[in-house]
C-alpha cells in the first residue's frame, strides 16, 4: 500500500504540490567528528541491527533480534551482545588503519538504502568502505571495500570473529567449499558458533571474501588466536593509482530462528556466493525503494525534513513485516532496555507504521498475539480472568522486569494499550480476518482482564485500585487517570469488535467502560489519580486522553490541562514522546506556535553527535530512542497533517 504524505514546513498555510526530492534530503553526514563524543548510527534490517564505530571498517554492535538470556542486569532476559560477521581490519604495509592515523575521514548514511559509507585517505591512498544488512536477506550483511593506491603497496585484510563475553562454548572452523559442476573456485567461508549463558540460545555467524573475477584465485588462509577469537586473512600487493575492490558477506542466526543455525547460517552465505555481480546490492535497493513509496515529504525546510526522514527511516530500520518481531525503546540501536518491548511499540512506534507500513505494524501485533497464553498464565498467578500482559516483554511472553521494580507488578495499563493498538490497526487496514484471528482473541483476553481487574464502588462507580501511572513517580495509587481511561477504551473496542466478529459482548463491559471514575481537581483540571497532590510527573499521562485516546475532545478542557501538566514536567530527564503528544494537542487545538515549539523540544535537544541520533531525554546518551521518533512522527501526521484512524474505518483527515 503506498501512502505518501506531503507536509508543509513550518505550518505554512499555502498549497502543497507532490514533489521529488534532492539527494541531500537522504544523507546524514559526519566530518571531523569528534571521537570523544561519537554515538552511531544504525544500519539495520528489522532482524540484524549494526552500530556503526569511530573506527573504519568497524561495527560498535551488532545486534540480533529475538535472542534473548539472562545475561546482565535484574535476573531477566536481556539482548545479548553478538559476534560481529563484519569486523574487518585492514593493513597498508603491516600498518593498521586506525580512525588515529587516516585523514579525510567523512562517514555517511544513505536513508534511502541503509547503507553506511566511510571514507578516508592513508598516505594519498583513497580507501571508501559501505556496509548494509540487507533488506531483502534478514540474516545476511554485507561490507564493500575499494583501495586506490597512490603508490604501490602492500594490503593485508582479515575478517575475525570474535566471541564477546556473553557467549561461551564457542565452536570455531574454517572451510574451502567447491561444488560439483560448478567451475567458479573454492571459497573460504569461517563460521563461529557459541552458547549463550544459559545454553538456551545457540548462535552461528559465517563470513567469507568475494572478489571481484581477476582476483577470484587470490588465496585465504586462516588464523586462530585464542578459544574467542579467530580469522581468515588475505595479504596482496596493489599498484598505484589501480583500484582493488572485495566485499565480505556475513550471515547471523540463532536457534531462536532456525532449529539448525550453524548449517543455515553456511547456506545463507552460500546463497550470497552465487548470486549474479551486483544482485545482492540491486535486490537490497529495491527492498528498500519499495519501503519509501510511503514518505513523509517536507518542503521549505531541508533540516526538518532530514530530521523527520531519519526518525522514518529508523522506525523502518527496526522493524520488518512477516517476522513476529516487536522493537524495544531502543530498536536494533544496541542493548538499551535489555531489548524488551514495552507500551512504547504500541501507543507511540505502531502509529506512524499503521498509516505508512501497515504490515510492518502486523508484525509487532503478531509477537503480542504469539505470547497471549503466557499473558492468561500472568493473569491467573495474580488471581484475575483474561489476559496481563508483562510491562517488560522478552522471549517468551513472560514478565521480565526485574522484581526489584513495582513497574511489573503494577503497570497494568500494557494490556489495554496492546488491545487499542489492535483495535488501530483493524480501523486502518479493515482487515477483518485479520480481526477474527488476531485482534479479537487479544481485544477480549484483555476485556477480560479489566472485567475482573475493576471494582465497583459504594458510590456507583467503577475503580482501578492500586496501580503505577503511566507517570512513573506515581505508585501505588488509585483511579490513574491514563490507566482508567485504556481501560475504558480496551473495554469500548472490545464491543465494538465483538459485533464484527459476530461474538455477543457480555453487558458488564459497557457497564464498567461507562462508570469508570476520574476525578478532578478544584480549579477543573482532570487529576492524575485520587489524591494527587501538585507533584510533578515524569512524563505524559493526562493528557494521553486527549491524544491519543481522544476521550477528552473539549478544546477547552485539552489545553487546561496541558498548561497544568506541561509545568510539573522535569525539562532535563522527561521521555521524549512526551513533548510530541502535546505537539499534536496544541495542533487540535489550533495553537500552531505552541505546536510547533513542543515538535521541536521533541527531538531536537535530544539529538546527539555525529548524527543527529536521538536519546531518550534532553542530556541523555542512550541512542536510538525509537519511542520518541515514533512520537515525533505522530506530531507529524496526527498533528500538522491532521491524519487520524477514522471510527468508521480507514483513514481520515481532521481539520
Amino acid at each position: 500500500m503506498k501512502r505518501f504524505f506531503t507536509i508543509a514546513a513550518a505550518l505554512c498555510a499555502a498549497a502543497i504540490a507532490f514533489g521529488q526530492t534532492s539527494s541531500e534530503d537522504w544523507i546524514i553526514r559526519a566530518e571531523n567528528f569528534c571521537k570523544s563524543r561519537y554515538y552511531g548510527i544504525t544500519s539495520a534490517n528489522g532482524v540484524i541491527g549494526l552500530i556503526s564505530s569511530k573506527e573504519p571498517f568497524r561495527m560498535h554492535e551488532v545486534v540480533l533480534a529475538g535472542v534473548y538470556d539472562h545475561f546482565g542486569r535484574g535476573r531477566v532476559n536481556n539482548f545479548l551482545p553478538n559476534i560481529s560477521p563484519l569486523d574487518l581490519d585492514i593493513l597498508i604495509d603491516k600498518t593498521k588503519l586506525r580512525s588515529s592515523n587516516v585523514t579525510n575521514y567523512t562517514q555517511t548514511l544513505d536513508m534511502r538504502t541503509g547503507e553506511f559509507v566511510g571514507e578516508l585517505e592513508y598516505k594519498g591512498s583513497k580507501i571508501s568502505y559501505r556496509y548494509c544488512a540487507l533488506r531483502h536477506l534478514s540474516h545476511a550483511v554485507l561490507m564493500e571495500v575499494e583501495i586506490t593506491p597512490a603508490n604501490d603497496l602492500t594490503l593485508d585484510a582479515s575478517i575475525s570473529h570474535r566471541v564477546p563475553s556473553s557467549l561461551h562454548g564457542a565452536e570455531m572452523t574454517v572451510n574451502d567449499w567447491s561444488f560439483k559442476l560448478k567451475k567458479e573456485p573454492p571459497f573460504t567461508v569461517i563460521t563461529t558458533t557459541a552458547l549463550s549463558p544459559s545454553e538456551s540460545v545457540k548462535m552461528a555467524s559465517s563470513s567469507f571474501f568475494l572478489f571481484e573475477d581477476a582476483d577470484a584465485t587470490t588465496p585465504v588462509y586462516h588464523r586462530t588466536h585464542n578459544n574467542d577469537q579467530h580469522n581468515i586473512y588475505f595479504t596482496k600487493v596493489l599498484r598505484a593509482g589501480k583500484s582493488f575492490k572485495f566485499q565480505v558477506i556475513g550471515s547471523l542466526i540463532s536457534s531462536a530462528h532456525t532449529a539448525d543455525p550453524l548449517n543455515q547460517a553456511e547456506r545463507i552465505v552460500t546463497y550470497a556466493r552465487f548470486q549474479k555481480k551486483g544482485e545482492l546490492l540491486r535486490k537490497h535497493r529495491e527492498a528498500w525503494a519499495k519501503l519509501w513509496e510511503s514518505d513523509i515529504v517536507i518542503e521549505g525546510d531541508l533540516q526538518a525534513q532530514k530530521e523527520v526522514r531519519s526518525m522514518l527511516y529508523h522506525l523502518y530500520s527496526f522493524t520488518r513485516a512477516g517476522v513476529a518481531h516487536s522493537p524495544s525503546p531502543m530498536g536494533l540501536s544496541g542493548l538499551g532496555y535489555n531489548g524488551h518491548v514495552f507500551w512504547d511499540t504500541e501507543i507511540f512506534m505502531m502509529p506512524p507504521l499503521m498509516l505508512l507500513q501497515p504490515e510492518m505494524a502486523r508484525s509487532m501485533l503478531e509477537y503480542r498475539y504469539n505470547r497471549l497464553d503466557e499473558a492468561r498464565r500472568n493473569a491467573a498467578s495474580y488471581g484475575f480472568a483474561g489476559a496481563m500482559y508483562p510491562w517488560e516483554s522478552a522471549s517468551t511472553g513472560a514478565e521480565d522486569t526485574p522484581a526489584s521494580s513495582l513497574s511489573g507488578t503494577f503497570q497494568h495499563h500494557i494490556s489495554a494499550d496492546i488491545a487499542i493498538g489492535c483495535w488501530n490497526y483493524y480501523l486502518a487496514t479493515q482487515d477483518r480476518e485479520w480481526l477474527i484471528s488476531r485482534g479479537w482473541p487479544i481485544i477480549k483476553a484483555t476485556a477480560e482482564f479489566w472485567a475482573s481487574r475493576c471494582e465497583k464502588g459504594k458510590d456507583g462507580k467503577w475503580h482501578i485500585y492500586n496501580v503505577m501511572c503511566a507517570d512513573e513517580f506515581a505508585l501505588n495509587v488509585d483511579d490513574n487517570a491514563y490507566t482508567n481511561c485504556a481501560a475504558k477504551r480496551n473495554l469500548e473496542y472490545a464491543v465494538a469488535a465483538a459485533a464484527i466478529v459476530g461474538e455477543k459482548a457480555p453487558a458488564l463491559w459497557s457497564e464498567i467502560a461507562e462508570g469508570l471514575f476520574f476525578a478532578k481537581m478544584a480549579n477543573g483540571v482532570t487529576s492524575e489519580h485520587v489524591g494527587y497532590d501538585g507533584a510533578d510527573i515524569k512524563q505524559a499521562d493526562v493528557n494521553l486522553l486527549a491524544f491519543p485516546h481522544k476521550l477528552i475532545t473539549d478544546k477547552e478542557q485539552m489545553m487546561r490541562d496541558l498548561d497544568y501538566y506541561s509545568k510539573k514536567v522535569p525539562q532535563v530527564r522527561t521521555p521524549a514522546m512526551t513533548q510530541s503528544m502535546f505537539s499534536v494537542i496544541c495542533s487540535r487545538c489550533g495553537d500552531r506556535e505552541q505546536a510547533w515549539r513542543w515538535f521541536l523540544d521533541s527531538y531536537r535537544p535530544n539529538a546527539l553527535p555525529p548524527f543527529g541520533v536521538l536519546a531518550e531525554f534532553k542530556g541523555g546518551t542512550n541512542p536510538y530512542f525509537a519511542t520518541g521518533a515514533g512520537g515525533t512522527l505522530q506530531s507529524v501526521l496526527f498533528g500538522f497533517a491532521g491524519l487520524d484512524f477514522n471510527p468508521k474505518g480507514g483513514i481520515m483527515q481532521v481539520k
